[in-house]
């Protein structure tokens, strides 16, 4: 059953698709990282989250970390082409069009983008998003 991304059903599916993975998502570099995701079309309209891969997996939950390396602030549609749809060229035209703000140690953000996504984890991820 696909779920509205990043609702609390859709965070909890994709955990699950990430702890069955036979290979871990590996993450290029370490880095604490919250998300602030704005115009979600559910809820209060902004969701909290945050990516941590100090321990060489990338792991997404909800919430902010105490310590964050860098915040990341985006809209609700680029999160969802840079997560879901594993768009390589969504986070670098969304932050050159001003759609990506961030806070903090940038060149671990923009680290991020190095590494190439896990196919069979992506097309699993497709599938349980609306």
């Amino acid at each position: 059953m696909p779920y509205k991304f990043l609702s609390d059903e859709w965070v909890e599916a994709a955990r699950k698709i990430r702890e069955e993975a036979a290979a871990p998502a590996a993450a290029p570099q370490p880095v604490r990282m919250n998300l602030v995701i704005t115009e979600v079309p559910f809820g209060e309209g902004t969701v909290e989250a945050h990516m941590d891969s100090t321990d060489g997996e990338v792991k997404l939950d909800l919430g902010h970390l105490d310590v964050p390396d860098v915040t990341a602030t985006l809209d609700y549609g680029t999160a969802k082409a840079m997560m879901v749809d594993a768009n390589p060229q969504a986070a670098m035209q969304a932050f050159m069009a001003g759609k990506i703000k961030l806070q903090g140690d940038m060149t671990k953000a923009m680290a991020l983008q190095t590494g190439p996504p896990n196919p069979q984890l992506t097309a699993k991820i497709q599938e349980i998003t609306e």
